[in-house]
């Protein structure tokens, strides 16, 4: 399962005085398995290019290819003012059918999209879309609930607005998770949690994508966080990758983060500033733990 995106731009409102070039030429290839952050400062073309990845807004230029699906196939036709036929019509909307199943997207705050009943029934309204059989439907949203942390006998029959903040969260999560994709995308997904909430939900999602072995995709402004769970940082400036690779790679390039008005996590700072005092730790240390470990050794000698 990759997503392969070539040549991808995208403008809101060509041709207008509002005229806004989001995304600038973006070539980049995500692997299957992949834990990715995504980060940039507002404005970047972050929430932008997540909704490239499963259809939901179509490129300006250039092409997506998802686990073998074309989804901009199609475009060049339209642009050119050609006639379109109901079956390549039709082709179009069955690729992004295929494509939507795969690639899940969670958007900031998806428990603003809760609205049945029961938790069961919210998590159940994807997998019953599918047409799936009551049975499967049971099953998928077990599953989805115990994945997230959720006693499934306990809280099926409960309103999901009787829940905390995170526990709300973790239905939509289950939401998407029920519709069993390939890909999670998740945009700001501990955003205004207490420490507490933001913990949980990352120890799920980091726990799920080691158990499924689910590529995952995080928009986030938390470098601590991006630090400690991601294994490629992939940053994002007026439209255009301007760093990827390892979370310790990106996170030594200090002054160009601030140049595009992004941080590095506090420890890289701490780092930064004993090696000028005169200690010899790698630059690379990014999380409490590594600093913690690396001040052990040095104390020891």
């Amino acid at each position: 399962m990759s997503i392969n995106i070539v040549n991808l731009t995208h403008i809101y409102d060509k041709n207008t005085p509002n005229e806004t070039v989001a995304i600038d030429n973006i070539n980049l290839e995500i692997n299957t398995g992949e834990f990715i952050g995504l980060i940039g400062h507002t404005g970047s073309g972050k929430s932008t290019l997540i909704q490239q990845m499963n259809g939901l807004l179509k490129p300006t230029d250039g092409e997506i290819v998802v686990s073998g699906y074309n989804i901009t196939d199609g475009l060049e036709i339209k642009s050119k003012r050609k006639k379109v036929t109901k079956q390549e019509i039709k082709e179009r909307k069955r690729r992004l059918l295929e494509v939507r199943k795969r690639v899940g997207l969670v958007f900031q705050y998806p428990e603003y999209q809760l609205f049945e009943e029961t938790i069961e029934k919210d998590i159940a309204f994807g997998p019953i879309n599918l047409g799936l059989d009551n049975e499967t439907v049971r099953i998928r949203v077990k599953s989805a609930m115990e994945t997230v942390g959720l006693d499934y006998e306990t809280l099926k029959d409960r309103s999901p607005f009787d829940l905390s903040g995170g526990q709300k969260r973790r239905v939509a999560i289950a939401g998407v998770l029920a519709m069993k994709p390939e890909v999670l995308i998740l945009d700001e997904p501990t955003a205004g949690l207490d420490p507490k909430g933001r913990d949980e939900i990352l120890f799920q999602i980091k726990q799920l994508h080691e158990k499924e072995k689910m590529t995952v995709i995080i928009v986030s402004h938390s470098m601590e966080d991006m630090a400690k769970i991601s294994e490629r940082l992939i940053v994002m400036n007026k439209g255009a990758v301007v760093l990827d690779g390892h979370p310790k790679m990106v996170f030594q390039h200090i002054d160009l983060l601030e140049e595009i008005g992004l941080a590095v996590p506090q420890i890289s700072y701490l780092i930064r500033a004993l090696n000028q005092k005169g200690f010899n730790l790698s630059n690379d240390i990014i999380t409490a733990s590594e600093a913690k470990e690396a001040l052990s050794k040095i104390l020891i000698k």
